[in-house]
């Protein structure tokens, strides 16, 4: 079999990682909203499993939806790391408006 009948016989495939994917996220999602909402644990617990969480639905996202393991090479590597040094800036820039911004007004 050549290369091209086996790229064929990719697609034609039903895409059963994807969908376990899919629901793995909104079981996620959920779960997160229950343990902020629900849960009755204690502010910091309720952070750091959110937190847990998160990083759980990032890493399995990467795999089954941006195909991390496919590539090789520097330029996924950098815009890996890019991309994480801006999810930090961002979660960090949030949460410092958050916490500090109010005093001023």
């Amino acid at each position: 079999m050549n290369e091209k009948e086996n790229v064929q016989e990719a697609h034609n495939r039903f895409p059963w990682k994807l969908v376990v994917g899919f629901v793995l996220s909104i079981v996620l999602t959920l779960l997160t909203v229950w343990v902020a909402f629900r849960s009755g644990f204690q502010d910091k617990m309720v952070l750091s499993l959110m937190l847990l969480l998160a990083f759980l639905q990032a890493g399995m996202q990467l795999v089954l939806f941006m195909h991390v393991r496919e590539g090789y090479g520097t330029v996924q590597v950098s815009n890996m790391v890019h991309a994480f040094f801006t999810a930090i800036i961002i979660v960090a820039g949030s949460v410092w408006v958050m916490s500090f911004g109010m005093h001023n007004h």
